[in-house]
């Protein structure tokens, strides 16, 4: 199976992102503000720059590492005598509750928030920014993962079919699509949809820090920190950051640079939970 990671990872990749693609172009959700054909090139710039980062400072796959904590009896599931599909659900569950719980740290601690905003700043919402993200949030987060695999020990099985998960429902759930409102309250029962997700994508702060799933609606739901719909509806909200309006005038350098130029704004969850300052037209 390790030989061919690569390969699982890049069809359940290719696969998702083209079905997305073409689902946001034939029924769109909302209508897009900025110029695609630009944001297209740069959120996919940084997807490659991320890319790189990683081969070149995490070289080790989290499967082959699944691998090694197995064989050298690493972590706690490696240690308890349970079942194979026991082992297999735990490693994935707790992978995915790990994944929210970082998702939260980065909205919670400012430092961090800094490198996160890369991803919030953008002022539309589609397929392509479900894969942008800083490539030092990249890096922080492929080590959390690879903690987690070593004191876990989970079945590389698991962490194959998270990993493809994860990629998967991060492009679904950003994804710029329509599904009628009946489907979406049956579908995020089992999975972040497009609706759940895109208030996160708010402006308005107490939106932004809510739902924080990728892959399953149930942490937010356990934690508190669910919301089912924006305030202004998804057609009347805002995609952005309310300090960041600039967003389409930055190039990939200026991007990359943001976390360090840039004002962190009201948003971290320790500072401020009022509304940002910000006037939309017809909304004063």
């Amino acid at each position: 199976m390790a030989t061919h990671e690569m390969l699982y990872r890049l069809l359940g990749f290719a696969g998702t992102f083209l079905a997305v693609a073409i689902f946001e172009w034939v029924r769109p959700r909302r209508q897009l503000t900025q110029d695609k054909k630009k944001r297209w090139q740069k959120n996919l710039l940084l997807i490659l720059v991320d890319t790189v980062a990683m081969r070149l400072i995490l070289p080790v796959s989290f499967v082959l590492l699944a691998y090694s904590a197995q064989e050298a009896g690493w972590g706690l599931l490696n240690v308890l005598d349970l079942p194979g599909w026991i082992r297999f659900l735990v490693g994935f569950f707790a992978l995915d509750l790990v994944i929210y719980l970082q998702h939260l740290m980065f909205h919670a601690v400012p430092l961090l928030w800094r490198l996160h905003m890369v991803h919030h700043a953008d002022m539309d919402i589609d397929v392509t920014t479900g894969l942008r993200f800083h490539p030092i949030e990249i890096i922080l987060s492929g080590l959390i993962k690879m903690a987690t695999i070593a004191a876990l020990g989970p079945p590389p099985e698991a962490v194959l079919a998270f990993e493809i998960a994860l990629n998967a429902t991060s492009l679904f759930n950003h994804g710029n699509i329509f599904i009628p409102t009946g489907l979406d309250s049956i579908l995020r029962l089992v999975v972040v949809t497009p609706d759940m997700h895109r208030v996160h994508h708010s402006v308005t702060i107490r939106e932004t820090n809510s739902n924080f799933g990728f892959n399953f609606p149930w942490w937010d739901r356990i934690f508190g920190t669910y919301r089912a719909q924006p305030v202004m509806g998804h057609h009347g909200m805002t995609i952005g950051l309310s300090h960041i309006r600039y967003e389409s005038d930055l190039g990939l350098i200026g991007l990359l640079l943001l976390p360090f130029t840039g004002d962190q704004g009201a948003y971290p969850i320790n500072r401020s939970g009022q509304d940002p300052e910000i006037l939309i037209k017809g909304r004063k």
